[in-house]
């Protein structure tokens, strides 16, 4: 089995902003401002492991765009 089958599917809001590397406030924030999704659990909220790397994949791009605009 490779090391990537045994990483959570779904991550915890502590879980996801400790794998961001920003306060679990800011990561509430970005939920709240609608840029980051959520799957809710009954009470639980839980972020896929997918849409957090796709987030961080997206403003990468963003960065790079915005680096490649001629000024």
């Amino acid at each position: 089995m490779s090391s990537r089958g045994t990483e959570k599917l779904l991550l915890t809001v502590p879980e996801a902003a400790e794998a961001l590397g920003v306060s679990r406030s800011h990561l509430y924030n970005l939920i709240q401002q609608g840029h980051l999704p959520t799957i809710r659990l009954g009470a639980s909220v839980r972020i896929p492991r997918v849409w957090l790397e796709r987030y961080i994949e997206e403003r990468v791009e963003e960065w790079q765009a915005a680096r490649n605009e001629p000024r």
